[in-house]
């Protein structure tokens, strides 16, 4: 989509020259994967074949376009700054058309007949990672890459196995206090289905999610000695990929909600997902890492997952200090949410190391979390077509919790929270071990927070 390719920051003709170039790269950058999936599917390595129904979808909303004005990569053209200039903006339009026109839709067309002519029937019919060629070498490289840590999956998998059970013990006292008298799984089914737990309309979701999110930042100077200067908005997901799109995506200036299908999307979930994709979590790490201009550009905007996730996961914790969960049914959408990264890491072990099939994941999310069945479905075929970038989370966010933990023993009164979160948002995004050789040199300087980059370009 157009926000993907940067359309959402075009402020000058220099910046529309630059999103112009690359919608002209789509033709090549799309040739060059389908040539890497044909390699792929000459060797047995691809995505499953049971997680591929209904993924040309969003493909199809592009290459079936009859207009170009209509594509979502036309939309930032649409209302170009004045300082562009009437004649250059025009201009600037007619060219984005033509390329849209002539590269970007016919590469999608090829793209389309590509995955449904070639890519799905020849697609594998296992789903772990390790019973592809080299597959337990693969999965286990796949794990460092994405957790930084270097674990075998049978401990990853035990880790998951201990802590389900801890929050499960949590989930059935907060149950409790709301009152309701049944047993786990019909509480459970009750929150799935009940008209109060749901927006009526997609406004209504993202009127709650703003909400949180200022609720939020009104708490933010207490977490933090360092703000940045960024801010980000509220949109809805693109429609044309809603459908198979997660709950909530954040970034440095947009906090995406999905509006789509609202029976999925229940309101006592919306505080945590809130605090893990805007503030304090995706938006506000990566607006800081973004400001670092002391730190080089691959450490200020690359994506390290376990560091950037793991902290995404413990915003949803902050939340319990700042106050953001109110009622027993929103701190259950907390526990519920740390339960599903919980999960992750015993299913995705689960699949890629043991065997699993489908509906084993399926069932044990839906035993285990009250996420709806669209989302449980729709996550574990993440975790099919994704093997280990689940496992980053969860692992990410115990470790910050590990070195919170350490710094607030090994400091007592000197500790300063402000001054830990601003030590670990100085970084950018590191490997976990980087992170916590930083704490460690943060303890032994007495808990002093970092220095603060200069107001500068560079």
């Amino acid at each position: 989509i157009g926000y993907e390719l940067g359309g959402d920051h075009l402020r000058s003709a220099a910046d529309v020259e630059r999103y112009l170039d690359r919608l002209g790269q789509i033709p090549a950058y799309f040739d060059q994967q389908i040539a890497n999936m044909r390699a792929g599917l000459a060797r047995g390595f691809s995505v499953p074949r049971a997680v591929l129904d209904g993924r040309d979808v969003s493909i199809a909303a592009v290459a079936e376009l009859a207009d170009p004005t209509r594509s979502s990569f036309y939309a930032p053209l649409e209302h170009l700054p004045d300082a562009v200039g009437a004649d250059a903006a025009q201009a600037l339009r007619g060219r984005a058309l033509s390329t849209i026109r002539d590269g970007v839709i016919p590469a999608y067309r090829k793209l389309l007949t590509f995955f449904r002519q070639e890519y799905l029937p020849k697609a594998r019919t296992t789903l772990a990672a390790e019973a592809m060629p080299d597959g337990v070498r693969w999965y286990r490289q796949q794990i460092r890459a994405y957790t930084t840590l270097d674990l075998a999956p049978a401990a990853i998998h035990e880790i998951g196995t201990r802590e389900v059970a801890k929050l499960h013990a949590d989930m059935v006292d907060t149950m409790r206090q709301s009152g309701f008298q049944g047993s786990f799984a019909e509480f459970l089914a009750f929150l799935r289905s009940d008209p109060q737990f749901h927006a009526r309309t997609p406004e209504e979701l993202l009127m709650r999610s703003a909400w949180v999110a200022k609720r939020v930042d009104g708490q933010m100077a207490r977490f933090f000695g360092h703000l940045p200067r960024a801010r980000f908005t509220i949109k809805p997901v693109p429609a044309d990929i809603a459908p198979y799109y997660t709950s909530g995506r954040g970034g440095p200036d947009v906090y995406l909600v999905n509006t789509w299908d609202l029976p999925s999307r229940p309101l006592y979930n919306l505080p945590a997902l809130t605090l893990h994709e805007s503030y304090p979590g995706h938006a506000l790490q990566l607006e800081l890492a973004a400001e670092r201009h002391d730190q080089p550009a691959f450490r200020r905007h690359g994506y390290i997952s376990a560091f950037g996730e793991g902290w995404g996961l413990y915003a949803e914790y902050l939340g319990n200090e700042m106050g953001i969960y109110e009622t027993p049914y929103q701190r259950f959408g907390y526990l519920t949410y740390q339960m599903w990264r919980a999960c992750r890491l015993v299913v995705d072990t689960g699949i890629h190391h043991f065997g699993w099939t489908r509906e084993q994941a399926i069932g044990f999310m839906t035993d285990n979390t009250a996420l709806s069945k669209l989302e449980i479905a729709n996550e574990v075929d993440r975790y099919i077509s994704w093997p280990g970038q689940a496992l980053s989370y969860e692992l990410g966010y115990l470790k910050i919790r590990e070195l919170r933990a350490k710094a607030e023993a090994a400091l007592g009164a000197d500790f300063d929270l402000r001054a830990f979160h601003d030590t670990v948002l100085a970084l950018g995004s590191v490997p976990l071990p980087v992170l916590e050789a930083r704490i460690e040199r943060f303890i032994a300087e007495g808990g002093k927070p970092p220095a603060q980059p200069c107001d500068c370009a560079g």
